[in-house]
């Protein structure tokens, strides 16, 4: 079992940067792969980026390419999503996932065992 707490949303202007973190506690959380998602209020979830377990593969979805970067600590089992020069469509609920697959695919939803429960990210001026 694995459980995942995601935390620093928050309100911000265009432009600005939030780092978000999530934290994983259970049976070695390093073995996992590790994504983020999000989900604004009345569109489907987005793949938003992964990394593999090893944290040698990244990915992203090309509407953050060059914006977000994802990251993992797995001495702190913890991962983490910099978000720079973010627009008002980047509002949406972010959560983190994590897959025994270890390797990341386009989108790691339907291979995702855990999920957090999210945070709340808001873009506005």
């Amino acid at each position: 079992q694995l459980q995942l707490v995601e935390s620093g949303g928050g309100l911000v202007q265009p432009g600005d940067s939030l780092t978000l973190s999530c934290a994983a506690s259970g049976s070695s959380p390093e073995y996992y792969a590790l994504a983020w998602f999000r989900q604004a209020p009345g569109k489907q979830r987005e793949a938003v980026s992964c990394i593999s377990a090893s944290g040698a593969s990244t990915n992203y979805a090309d509407s953050v390419k060059g914006r977000f970067t994802i990251s993992r600590d797995n001495a702190k089992n913890t991962g983490y999503l910099q978000m720079n020069s973010l627009k008002p469509e980047d509002t949406a609920v972010y959560y983190c996932a994590a897959s025994t697959f270890r390797l990341c695919v386009p989108d790691m939803g339907p291979l995702a065992d855990y999920w957090g429960q999210g945070t709340q990210v808001t873009v506005s001026s």
